[in-house]
């Protein structure tokens, strides 16, 4: 039988926060879901602790075990996705409990609808809250994306309107989430779900952390493919600016 909803989860080295990220998903209100869990090759304990959780519920189906990196991991997971919605957690962040049960009846009830989308809580390495996201702030519009990826996380998406826009595009490895919502806001409505349902981690060991720059200059590409694609290109170019800051701090006794 179909499931209403496919999760993807890719993860490499992540048994630091895999338990809890898997137990967010246990935990949904709305139980008609399956998991596809891709192992990229972890080199901890990341698949035992994924096998554990599971146990006996088949709603988890694995996948890898070989290093293939996390653009082909995140290609291949969706590939063997069953649901008629789609959704991607990482392996570090956190649904919150309605999530899947809100996101869902959205998509459920307005067939116009190809994605919605939720606001997100910014925790750090250890859980603690740092607030509301900065994007959550920015109201939805197609234009808008341009300029401001507002549909970050959590995000559900329609499965004939992902396969439609061609599901994700390695072209930007490091802004393919962004490419792809560009290419949906092309096809299809977006709905914006005013509710914190997803807890986004800022750690140290987070891949938009470590490539930082690499991820700015993909996003700047999918703006450029997405503003052609649109004729925008003949009125409009789109300028990438990276810009750095310097903090000063006062220097306490023990640092001297």
């Amino acid at each position: 039988m179909q499931p209403l909803v496919t999760i993807v989860t890719t993860y490499y080295n992540r048994a630091g926060f895999l338990k809890e990220t898997l137990r967010s998903l246990q935990l949904q209100t709305m139980t008609d879901w399956e998991a596809i869990l891709w192992n990229d090759g972890s080199t901890d304990n990341s698949e035992e602790i994924a096998r554990e959780i599971a146990g006996t519920d088949s709603r988890f189906r694995f996948f890898g075990g070989e290093r293939i990196g996390h653009t082909q991991s995140l290609v291949r997971s969706c590939a063997e996705a069953q649901g008629r919605y789609i959704g991607v957690l990482d392996s570090d962040d956190l649904l919150e409990p309605t999530a899947l049960e809100e996101t869902a009846a959205v998509l459920e009830s307005r067939p116009d609808i190809g994605m919605v989308y939720t606001d997100h809580v910014v925790i750090d390495g250890n859980g603690q809250r740092r607030g509301i996201g900065r994007r959550c702030q920015i109201p939805y519009s197609k234009d808008r994306m341009l300029l401001d990826f507002m549909t970050f996380h959590f995000r559900l998406i329609r499965m004939e309107v992902f396969a439609q826009i061609g599901r994700f595009d390695e072209t930007y490895p490091l802004a393919m989430d962004y490419d792809l919502c560009l290419r949906i806001a092309e096809v299809t409505e977006i709905e914006h779900l005013s509710a914190p349902l997803y807890r986004y981690r800022v750690h140290r060991d987070s891949l938009s952390h470590q490539k930082r720059l690499e991820q700015i200059r993909c996003s700047h590409a999918a703006v450029v493919a997405a503003m052609k694609r649109r004729g925008l290109d003949r009125e409009y170019e789109c300028q990438l600016e990276v810009r750095s800051r310097h903090i000063i701090r006062k220097v306490t006794d023990h640092a001297r």
